[in-house]
């Protein structure tokens, strides 16, 4: 039986999403919310903004459909998910991604770093804080080596991570961060021990009891090449990543996404969804950076081109807990994204600039739309992340040519890319 299925989200993430659903043979109709003008040509657009709970329930109520999936973390966070849940106790939708309760994994970082002591899961030694604990901010400050690493404690759009070279940065920083520096989301302030080491993302699909992996993925977070600068939502990725070898997979598997599964379990969690394992690779043992609940961006545009098996079957085997026995199956291929961003991003950027893009595109490339709009004049500018160029290969620097060529085909003022994407592995 075919499936309708309600897609949230307006990035590149949600535009991959929505290329993979519409190659399913199970789908009968996809709703995008709001979409962008890639996911234009996959599905149906609708304007009303992913996070817009009470609209998207009553849009629900007038268009079932059999399953929705959250793309973007604020909905979720906002517990979307229990509230689509209790408006229709009789019907049976299918639900990607997990209530408020399994949220906090993302939209609390303290929360997760004690989830992850009660069930030792290995990450970085941390201490959290409020605005009125000065003192005992200055005292672990000075009690940790630099470079220090400080987290705003709730959701900061990818950049609520500061790493500080000293002492007195990082005590400048944290005076900062707890007077509103991302708002609400630094009221409470993480600060954490620097892990020396390379990181790389592990994406699980679960029922809440069983999971199936996805590929793996490493990303560029900085806005400068050479990884300099500010923090961003992201800048490139790259799939499958060399050094993640069977034996650290093992232990990525036995160490940290089994515990953590296990771990929503015991404390009575509900959890149907995605679980992002942000990791750091120590001289061959893995540590949790941090936990996402949902799919990354850009990495889903990494991932999501190397997933042979069906991704809206696997979704469906999730929200029927279903999932025990089910394997990916993933291509051989490789793939590298890179994220062409508005000048100025992540810091104060202008919109609306015109776009051009190729007519033709390599069946090896895919340009995923992540900030645009369109009117009557055509595709213009609508993010500090415009576009997310991938390129496909059977070899990485093979995907990495196709990327950059990609990349340099599209054309809008202020135009930028890191052009070294990759080429550190």
């Amino acid at each position: 039986m075919k499936k309708s299925v309600l897609l949230l989200g307006s990035g590149g993430r949600e535009h991959a999403i929505a290329r993979s659903l519409n190659q399913s043979p199970h789908l009968s109709s996809l709703f995008v919310m709001p979409g962008n003008p890639g996911t234009a040509s996959l599905g149906t657009n609708i304007p009303i903004a992913a996070d817009d709970v009470a609209a998207i329930v009553n849009w629900i109520r007038l268009n079932p459909v059999d399953l929705v999936i959250c793309g973007p973390e604020a909905p979720l966070a906002v517990g979307l998910m229990d509230e689509i849940r209790a408006a229709f106790p009789q019907q049976k939708i299918g639900l990607i991604g997990p209530g408020k309760a399994g949220a906090l994994l993302e939209s609390s970082k303290s929360y997760a770093k004690s989830f992850m002591a009660r069930h030792q899961i290995p990450t970085a030694a941390y201490s959290a804080f409020q605005s009125h604990q000065m003192n005992e901010v200055l005292q672990f400050i000075h009690s940790l080596l630099p470079p220090i690493v400080l987290k705003a404690d709730g959701l900061a759009a990818g950049k609520g991570v500061i790493i500080c070279p000293d002492h007195e940065s990082a005590i400048r920083e944290a005076g900062e961060m707890l007077s509103g520096k991302f708002g609400s989301a630094s009221s409470t302030l993480v600060i954490e021990e620097f892990l020396h080491g390379i990181e790389f993302s592990v994406f699980a699909l679960t029922d809440g009891k069983d999971f199936v992996l996805l590929p793996e993925a490493k990303d560029y977070k900085r806005i400068g090449e050479g990884d300099t600068g500010p923090n961003t939502g992201g800048m490139g990725a790259v799939s499958p990543v060399h050094f993640v070898n069977d034996e650290l997979m093992s232990k990525v598997l036995s160490r940290i996404v089994v515990p953590t599964i296990n771990g929503l379990q015991k404390e009575n969690i509900p959890y149907c969804g995605i679980v992002f394992f942000g990791l750091i690779n120590v001289k061959g043992d893995p540590f949790v950076i941090e936990y996402n609940v949902r799919l990354g961006d850009p990495e889903t545009e990494v991932i999501l081109p190397r997933l042979e098996t069906d991704l809206l079957t696997l979704f469906l085997a999730a929200t029927e807990g279903t999932l025990s026995g089910t394997m990916a199956k993933i291509s051989e291929q490789f793939a590298t994204t890179i994220v062409l961003a508005s000048q100025g991003y992540p810091a104060a950027f202008e919109k609306g600039k015109f776009v051009h893009l190729p007519s033709m595109l390599d069946r090896s490339q895919i340009l995923f739309h992540s900030g645009t709009i369109q009117d009557d004049h055509g595709i213009k500018t609508a993010g500090g992340r415009v576009f997310a160029a991938t390129g496909l290969g059977v070899s990485q620097a093979d995907a990495l040519l196709k990327a950059n060529e990609l990349a340099a085909s599209v054309h809008f003022e202020g135009k930028y890319f890191r052009r070294d994407i990759g080429f550190d592995l």
